[in-house]
């Protein structure tokens, strides 16, 4: 292989995808790219009405006469899941970040579902006209979450203060940024020896998968340029290593430089489809990766999809269903075309019933391996304020998670709320104004509220006396109750202990029914539990007594006797794990602490060197916010997963910290 491969013949149809940490100007760098393409994007333009920073944009262009679809990804980890979606559906992924070994970010999630997909990738390194320190500080810091080594290709040429070029060390050329261009200069003498190194460093690294170039190395044999282009090529193809490319978005700096790492190191989708498993053939086979209802100017619901073998038409049956719509998007607008081959990602209309992730070709062809929601970290509950707009508010909120697995609904049976989950506050605002701006839904929204119970903790006997005459039969009922606790997790209980008929058997049964549902709700309002109530002695009337008489006895009986018994307020506490990098275990310990939390210790996290897991066990009312401070003392590389574990005693009030 040749640098003179730069002018290959033009291959098919291939995707990218630009994912990296929010403010590492991402959306800069597609527009740049598909502007070098010819085609100037409108970022004002938004098929779904969310905002550009949390949806991921495709965009379609033509470099070369090569076309290519370029995915933009949100950056936040709130909106991880939009990332992932498109890393199951592209050939390569570039990933972006900013110069500065502070602003990593979401990148170890991202690296390791690049690296679960086998998906080839090269870092771009963004923003370098700002670069404070050493290019390579920031390359060393993002090495850890890199299961392949990254080989810096490109070194930047200072003067003063400014970054005003480069230095390609494989072939050893110095090149001014001039816009998009770039212009051969002469190699600075002060780069000469740091030049030097990093091509041996390059070298080594490349010799290490390649016996030919370990010889030469071994012997002190230089090799070419052109061998070592050629070793990359391969490396960076395989996966064993990630290049490591500079520029500036913005200003257009570096940008046909990464152009032509595309052509040369992007898959052709062939590959990428053996690599994923397909069965070659000529029956389409296409995965929606991306599902936005939009409105009726674009056939009411889009599914962004990738084609993996086959090709489409507009009308074609498919599974079904019918393709109502074929789109491309050019300067951000979708456009109509009439079909589409492998290779190519498009927005396909009216796929009505058909699921993101879902597989659409061949029958009995394997489901593609698509990634899983994580868990929800946070929760609004929500409510329409108006009650004739909950059938609408139902109907909007099935197209949310729709669009959006990332989300999730629930409804509460204990607190009886409908609770809106997602990944953080910034996640659910946007699902918000979403449900507002374009489904029209006016919703309440509250802070969820947390299922505590009750439990008493002493013995008590209670006598309760139903005694009424209104003219004919009157209501009577005399029972003797004695409450107890049980251990905690044990229920409820009634224990029947009548002896002699004192109360007939067939009341017996309407006697522990009530008590069971005087437990609904306790002294302090919420449900009781892990008690036991047995009629210990009682009397009826042969005439004035019945089952109501006995339920209503029975319930009276139960709410006298609680409040006498010691009753606790109790809530429940979560199994909480928390996953943050290794230099972060005692911050995430405090934080864990100061929430009430018992820490149960920590270890290394299983797949993950340089991570650990730190597990606590937390109340459920510490837990709703605690994403947001986690990330914060984390620089948002932190996360956690909880589930209920056991219910105990407050030991300070609902929602308190204690001290």
């Amino acid at each position: 292989m040749t640098r003179s491969s730069w002018k290959a013949e033009p291959a098919g149809p291939r995707s990218v995808a630009l994912v990296g940490p929010y403010g590492s100007g991402k959306s800069a760098l597609f527009d740049a790219l598909m502007a070098a393409a010819g085609v100037p994007a409108k970022r004002a333009h938004n098929v779904s009405g969310r905002t550009m920073s949390s949806e991921l944009r495709l965009g379609h262009c033509t470099f070369m006469d090569e076309p290519w679809s370029i995915i933009d990804c949100p950056g936040s980890v709130e909106f991880s899941y939009e990332a992932w979606a498109a890393l199951a559906a592209v050939d390569f992924a570039i990933i972006v970040c900013e110069p500065s070994p502070d602003r990593l970010s979401n990148l170890p999630a991202l690296l390791r579902s690049i690296e679960e997909f086998g998906l080839p990738h090269l870092v771009f390194i963004n923003k370098i006209d700002s670069l404070a320190g050493a290019v390579r500080e920031t390359v060393e810091a993002l090495q850890p979450y890199s299961k392949s080594p990254l080989v810096l290709r490109q070194m930047p040429i200072r003067e003063g203060d400014a970054v005003t070029g480069y230095v390609d060390v494989v072939s050893e050329r110095a090149y001014r940024y001039c816009g998009q261009d770039s212009e051969l200069v002469t190699l600075p003498n002060e780069m000469r020896e740091p030049e030097q190194k990093a091509l041996a460093g390059l070298t080594e690294v490349l010799a290490d998968h390649d016996d030919a170039l370990l010889v030469k190395v071994l012997e002190d044999v230089v090799p070419t340029s052109d061998e070592i282009f050629a070793t990359l090529h391969k490396d960076q193809a395989s996966g064993t290593i990630v290049q490591v490319l500079i520029g500036a978005a913005q200003r257009g700096h570096g940008l046909l430089r990464l152009w032509k790492a595309l052509r040369h190191d992007v898959p052709p989708a062939a590959e990428t489809a053996r690599r994923r498993g397909i069965t070659p053939s000529d029956q389409p086979l296409v995965q929606v990766f991306k599902t936005v209802n939009a409105g009726q100017a674009y056939a009411g619901k889009l599914s962004y999809a990738r084609i993996w073998r086959g090709s489409l038409r507009d009308g074609a049956p498919l599974d079904g269903a019918r393709v109502g719509g074929l789109y491309h998007f050019a300067s951000g607008e979708p456009v109509r075309v009439q079909a589409a081959q492998a290779g190519e990602l498009v927005a396909i209309g009216r796929l009505e019933g058909v699921a993101t992730g879902a597989v659409l070709g061949a029958a009995g062809e394997a489901l593609l391996p698509f990634p899983e929601p994580v868990a929800p970290v946070y929760a609004f509950a929500i409510a329409a304020k108006d009650r004739k707009d909950d059938v609408k508010l139902s109907g909007a909120l099935h197209k949310l998670v729709e669009e959006d697995p990332s989300i999730s609904i629930e409804h509460n049976r204990e607190t009886g709320e409908t609770l809106l989950r997602g990944q953080g506050e910034i996640h659910l605002n946007v699902a918000l104004e979403r449900l507002a701006n374009v489904y029209n839904c006016q919703i309440n929204v509250a802070s969820p509220k947390v299922a505590y119970k009750e439990t008493i903790r002493k013995r008590v006997t209670q006598h309760s006396r139903l005694k009424r005459q209104t003219g004919g039969h009157g209501q009577f009922a005399d029972v003797v109750l004695e409450l107890a606790p049980r251990p905690r997790g044990a229920g409820f209980e009634f224990v029947d202990k009548i002896v002699g008929g004192a109360v007939p058997r067939q009341y017996i049964p309407a006697v522990g029914e009530a008590a069971e549902e005087a437990m609904q709700k306790g002294p302090f309002g919420y449900p009781v539990v892990d008690i036991e109530v047995t009629l210990a002695d009682g009397s009826f009337h042969t005439v004035d007594s019945s089952d109501m008489a006995f339920r209503t006895a029975t319930r009276n009986g139960v709410a006298e006797a609680l409040p006498k018994a010691d009753p606790v307020l109790l809530e429940p506490i979560d199994h909480v794990t928390v996953s943050v990098p290794n230099k972060f275990t005692a911050a995430a310990q405090r934080l864990l602490t100061g929430r009430r939390g018992q820490i149960l210790g920590y270890a290394e996290r299983e797949g993950w060197p340089g991570w650990d897991d730190v597990e606590a066990l937390v109340p459920a009312a510490e837990l709703n916010d605690f994403i947001l401070q986690l990330r914060a003392e984390t620089t948002g590389l932190g996360s956690y997963a909880h589930h209920f574990d056991h219910l105990a005693e407050v030991r300070a009030g609902p929602g308190q910290k204690s001290h």
